[in-house]
């Protein structure tokens, strides 16, 4: 009986939607760089049914709890972009400072019909005077149709869909371009593994992190249920991999060490190309806005193309501020070896990488990382 008053009790504490309306403008005036909390438009949110404003606060819980984050916002089904129209375009337009009435996303991967490539089309660094192998990744993300996007899932959805998708990687391990096997940590699973091999997965930075500790996804519901639903697939060279219920269901990434970018990405096309066909129901897009992701700041193409380079006169002391402080204002990312918020090399490599997702294309992408190592090798000789 004293449970049953606890379950009773919990349910009558939990906040009303009009509290949390009123939590959000309270919040509102005191972080500006909320964008979930920008965007937030009350005249909007009453005009929505009830269902349709359940699905706002949802999608906006994460930064509603942080008021700290930047985005703040997680799309929670493939059609949120849609149904929530007007909140989510104006959060895409803050962030990603495009303006939509203008210009929408178009997808190509054929760098032959941009401006500044190379005659032959090879898109090679040693050109540029890099003289060793660099490591190069280009990722990118897929959300299924027929299941909700992590942060609505629930336990059974997750495990439901791993194993759906265990077709999929049958298919992948039975061609030779990839070979390879899949792995969970779902428990129970037929291809469990343990901590040990999981926790090596992870520091060669082929498995994600454990998620569960990450505030911001765990208020989104991404992060939700973990470990249950989570793998990885790894192709037999390891260069190339999937990851399973991350913060898009499938995060599809190619790797390599070399100077030819155009190895990463040709590879990765290919590839992405076969794992769609073999989807039951296909991959959610939009024709407004491009591949569909959780975060609204991947949408577009879901892409990140980068590569590890030393950087050693950018980075002294130690530090990739000042680096960071360089390399924004031409439009790259740096982040540590391990991704944000994790350590530089000891010899200042750092991972460098073009900001734009949305509203570029693929290509376009590559020749920008292309160009950004151009710009990093310019700056560190001016350093």
């Amino acid at each position: 009986n004293g449970i049953k008053e606890c379950l009773v009790a919990e349910e009558k504490a939990k906040p009303t939607p009009e509290d949390i309306v009123k939590t959000i403008e309270e919040l509102k005036p005191k972080w500006p760089d909320n964008i979930t909390l920008q965007c937030f438009d009350r005249k909007y949110y009453d005009s929505l049914s009830d269902e349709n404003k359940a699905k706002l606060l949802e999608c906006m819980n994460s930064g509603i709890q942080n008021p700290d984050s930047s985005m703040g916002c997680y799309a929670c089904r493939p059609d949120d972009y849609e149904t929530l129209k007007p909140f989510f375009k104006a959060a895409l337009q803050k962030y990603h400072k495009v303006d939509l009435s203008k210009t929408k996303h178009v997808t190509n991967w054929d760098i032959s019909k941009l401006e500044g490539v190379p005659e032959d089309l090879k898109l090679d660094v040693a050109k540029l005077g890099v003289k060793e192998n660099l490591s190069m990744r280009v990722r990118t993300g897929r959300n299924l149709k027929k299941f909700p996007l992590p942060g609505a899932m629930t336990k059974e959805d997750r495990v439901q869909m791993e194993k759906d998708l265990q077709k999929v990687f049958d298919k992948l391990i039975a061609d030779e371009k990839f070979g390879g096997k899949y792995v969970s940590i779902t428990p129970g699973h037929p291809k469990f593994i343990d901590k040990k091999e999981y926790d090596a997965l992870v520091k060669a930075h082929i498995m994600f992190k454990d998620m569960s500790a990450d505030k911001y996804l765990l208020d989104a519901g991404i992060a939700r249920d973990w470990p249950f639903g989570r793998g990885c697939y790894i192709s037999e060279d390891r260069g190339f991999v999937i990851w399973v219920g991350e913060e898009d269901h499938l995060r599809i990434m190619a790797m390599a060490k070399g100077t030819l970018l155009n190895v990463v990405f040709d590879r990765l096309e290919a590839a992405i190309d076969q794992v769609e066909s073999l989807i039951d129901g296909g991959c959610a897009k939009s024709d407004e806005f491009g591949v569909v992701t959780s975060c609204p700041t991947n949408i577009g193409t879901g892409m990140r193309a980068s590569v590890h380079i030393k950087l050693p006169n950018l980075t002294k002391g130690g530090s990739d501020k000042n680096a960071k402080k360089i390399l924004k204002p031409l439009g790259l990312s740096v982040r540590g070896l391990g991704g944000e918020h994790t350590p530089i090399g000891a010899d200042g490599t750092v991972d460098i990488s073009p900001s734009a997702r949305f509203c570029i294309s693929e290509a376009e992408i590559l020749l920008a990382l292309y160009n950004g190592i151009k710009e990093c090798l310019a700056a560190e000789s001016k350093a």
